[in-house]
């Protein structure tokens, strides 16, 4: 048996385990798949473990709905930082939170003392093609050669694509319309394409205007999302880069608006909602 509590950022939603009350589950991964299943389990997009760390106020594991070990998770490091300011692991208002991209700052927005809203400084984008990674080729029309701009071939579409890590890896399209056609349809294909060696975050995305955006997301090991704090980040770059919008923008998810700034330090941050759904017991453990 183990405690859990549901959380969701965004709609981006997880099963969050405290492990610094918990025992470490013996397998996270087949774990993951258990409580993410949405007629059998708790239902999620997967399972985040909250861990003690050496180097930080709280560690941060996420494990995709398939099991699948990821990098980082905009909206579920925000969902961690608010387990661990209102269950007093730790009080401070800016907490650092370790996570497979390095640790990461974020400040709380704390309202009637539970934590509202969080922002993150997600760090800087990751834009050389072979630290992403992707076999696309760096386009020689933007500094640094970014594959920005490129062409990618999946499922019968001539995509023109934009590839950024933000610890974990993204492909976004952007698109005049943003429909199922292009998430359901092309977004299992773009997760697969060989062209990323461990399969990639597919964004689909409409511009509004100049600071302001629509997105939709086919994340890797877990299918369409409500939302994705890493793809929002991607995203917010991916339009300033090719000149589409500019590097402050509001982004619409089907879960709900993130903010993003590409600030000047090149630094991202990612401000949204964070929120306790409810606790329970887990006896399959």
């Amino acid at each position: 048996m183990i405690k859990f509590t549901k959380m969701h950022g965004a709609g981006n939603d997880y099963v969050y385990v405290n492990c610094f009350d918990e025992p470490m589950p013996n397998d996270p991964a087949v774990l993951a798949q258990r409580v993410s299943d949405r007629h059998f389990g708790i239902g999620a997009d997967g399972l985040i473990l909250i861990c003690p760390s050496q180097l930080a106020d709280a560690r941060m594991r996420m494990f995709n709905a398939d099991g699948s070990e990821a990098e980082m998770c905009g909206n579920g490091v925000r969902c961690v930082a608010k387990y661990v300011y209102d269950h007093g692991i730790c009080r401070n208002r800016t907490l650092k939170i370790e996570t497979g991209r390095g640790i990461l700052t974020l400040n709380l927005e704390v309202t009637q003392d539970l934590v509202s809203r969080v922002r993150v400084n997600m760090g800087e984008p990751i834009l050389e093609p072979a630290k992403i990674p992707t076999s696309l080729p760096g386009n020689p029309a933007f500094p640094g050669s970014p594959a920005a701009n490129v062409e990618l071939s999946v499922g019968g579409q001539n995509l023109n694509v934009t590839c950024v890590s933000m610890g974990n890896p993204h492909c976004v399209t952007f698109v005049d319309e943003v429909n199922d056609q292009w998430v359901l349809g092309v977004g299992p294909a773009v997760e697969t394409a060989p062209q990323f060696p461990k399969r990639v975050n597919a964004e689909f995305v409409q511009v509004l205007s100049r600071c302001e955006m629509r997105m939709r997301v086919w994340e890797r090991g877990s299918g369409e999302t409500l939302a994705c704090g890493t793809g929002a980040c991607a995203v917010c770059v991916a339009g300033a880069l090719t000149g589409r919008t500019d590097r402050k923008v509001l982004i619409h998810l089907p879960g709900g608006d993130l903010e993003l700034e590409w600030a000047a330090d090149n630094h991202v941050y990612l401000t949204g909602p964070a929120v306790e759904v409810f606790s329970g017991q887990w006896d399959d453990a």
